[in-house]
């Protein structure tokens, strides 16, 4: 899953960032709202979390900016303000939810989870393609019950994966949704990645699944 976060406070962004991509999602950053909707433009994004209060173009024009050119994806706003009419300008401006801050990290991760829900994104807790099973909460993979370890970043490749077991899945598709906007797409990063998924999942098995 790939995530645009926009907040003005870089401490926080870098904080709230870490800890997503360490939940695996592919996170980029932007400082302010015209970025936001530059990035917005150009990539397609599974979810968007955005400060209220930005430089340049706050969260309420960028949430407004993104409707109106018919963007469908699911927007988180963040704010220090709680009063009722904040919440409400924040929802018709056209973002799905609205979480003030000071929040729990948890909370922000269940409340995304939701979003991708409601849009269709429902990520079951188990994946199981032939003996493989992938356990999508505790991150853990097995294969024929012999556990295989992963990288965080070989984890998310093997994730899309196994979600989409059954179709082709392009370069192009895996790119988007399992790396940032840091990723170059000239480099082979993505051949080497698969080459070590197919040795620990492959290697010593009979029937090949990564194909």
């Amino acid at each position: 899953m790939r995530l645009l976060l926009a907040e003005d406070d870089p401490q926080l962004r870098e904080a709230l960032a870490r800890g997503l991509r360490e939940q695996t999602f592919a996170v980029d950053t932007v400082a302010d709202g015209e970025h936001a909707v530059i990035q917005a433009a150009v990539h397609g994004y599974d979810a968007i979390v955005l400060d209220v209060l930005m430089p340049r173009r706050d969260g309420l024009e960028v949430c407004r900016e993104l409707r109106n050119r018919g963007s469908h994806v699911p927007i988180l706003l963040l704010t220090a303000r709680d009063a009722v009419e904040d919440r409400i300008a924040g929802l018709d401006a056209g973002a799905d939810d609205y979480l003030t801050k000071p929040f729990a990290f948890g909370e922000l991760l269940a409340r995304i989870r939701a979003l991708l829900r409601r849009r269709g994104e429902v990520i079951p807790s188990t994946i199981v393609v032939g003996d493989l099973i992938v356990d999508t909460r505790r991150h853990v993979v097995t294969r024929g019950g012999r556990a295989i370890p992963l990288t965080a970043r070989e984890y998310v490749f093997l994730n899309y994966l196994a979600r989409n077991a059954g179709r082709v899945v392009s370069r192009a598709e895996l790119t988007a949704h399992v790396w940032d906007e840091n990723h170059d797409p000239m480099s082979n990063v993505l051949d080497v990645y698969l080459s070590r998924l197919r040795r620990k999942i492959d290697g010593d098995e009979a029937a090949t699944l990564l194909h």
